[in-house]
């Protein structure tokens, strides 16, 4: 059973999330509270596994406790915020601080419905992920050893990258360390709408790449990175000698929309063995099995991260990797992956 506390000021939000998330019987809503100095003391009697946060509150805003959490009482925690270019920034800084996952509070922005999906979704990811108080020595030395082998300065090669909860940290690990004439890289983060917008600023603060995000038509070069905007599918297509993106909307693929499964299976048609994948996250069956399939697995541990290495065989074929036992995986893990080189009988032209 996985204990959720709530940390909203909003009566109706907290009535909602209790609602939605009591559905599950595997989830307990065990008490919510109106703000931090609230929050602080039910935390310690009642010991959630997992707390969703709101940024705006009285009394102390949720940045200010999610950094003393991290110091001091780490613990998996969801922020649940309101769709606003404010609370996009705020919600890039709360992942930076060490929250697992953003999604939207329920409103005109989105249907309660699909909110509730992403919610539960997140909660039971959360719970899984082992949260340290100092995380980023560990991730970024367990994560560079699968960017070296890339064959960096090659205008004709992409990288592409994709992460679901938790990922965020992880992707600003490996841009870090990326110089600039890395190839062209693709990213999907899951996440929500105008918040992939504020992920792609700050990766481009901190890396020596270009990175912004992608609109439909731009060209795949040499030293910039393009991240897939909220709620639209990004795929990659063969231009003449290089590559573009497509961004386009249309629904959601294993519940997922920016979809990583998306974005490798068009890698794999239009650029094949010149192109290297990046997962990074533990997913379910369902996001895995389009991007990994029929493949070999080696692993090696590092005290965080366990790291899997991928060589893709047959893309036509899709087969599920299968989930560990909740608990028993790091909060990352990460897989280098050389897809196979594309049919001749294939049209790289062709878009889905």
């Amino acid at each position: 059973m996985i204990r959720v506390l709530i940390v909203d000021d909003s009566a109706l939000v907290r009535n909602v999330l209790t609602a939605e998330l009591s559905k599950c019987r595997d989830i307990e809503v065990v008490g919510s509270a109106v703000d931090p100095y609230v929050a602080r003391d039910k935390i310690v009697r009642l010991r959630p596994d997992v707390i969703t946060l709101d940024l705006e509150m009285p009394r102390m805003n949720g940045l200010a406790l999610l950094a003393k959490l991290m110091k001091y009482y780490p613990l998996p925690v969801v922020v649940v915020s309101s769709l606003t270019p404010k609370n996009s920034e705020a919600a890039i800084k709360a992942l930076e601080l060490g929250a697992v996952e953003v999604i939207c509070k329920p409103g005109s922005a989105s249907r309660t419905s699909e909110i509730s999906r992403q919610l539960i979704h997140a909660v039971r990811a959360a719970a899984s992920a082992q949260i340290a108080r100092q995380q980023v020595t560990s991730e970024t030395s367990a994560i560079s050893s699968i960017t070296h082998p890339f064959p960096f300065q090659a205008s004709n090669k992409v990288l592409a990258i994709g992460a679901s909860t938790g990922g965020t940290q992880a992707i600003e690990s490996i841009l870090r360390d990326l110089p600039p004439t890395s190839p062209g890289t693709l990213i999907v983060q899951h996440m929500p709408e105008q918040f992939t917008a504020s992920f792609a600023k700050r990766l481009d603060q901190i890396s020596q790449m270009e990175v912004r995000e992608a609109r439909d038509s731009d060209p795949v070069g040499l030293g910039v990175a393009l991240v897939a905007p909220g709620n639209q599918h990004m795929l990659l297509q063969q231009s003449g000698t290089g590559y573009l993106v497509r961004v386009k909307t249309g629904p959601a693929v294993n519940h997922h929309r920016p979809s990583v499964d998306v974005l490798f299976q068009s890698v794999a048609r239009s650029a094949g063995s010149s192109a290297v994948g990046v997962l990074l996250t533990e997913w379910g069956p369902m996001e895995q099995r389009g991007s990994s399939p029929c493949m070999r697995r080696e692993r090696t541990r590092s005290p965080r991260m366990s790291r899997r290495a991928l060589s893709l065989e047959c893309p036509e074929r899709p087969s599920s990797l299968g989930g560990r036992r909740r608990g028993s995986y790091s909060r990352y893990s990460a897989g280098n992956c050389q897809f196979p080189a594309r049919s001749k009988k294939e049209n790289p032209n062709t878009s889905n």
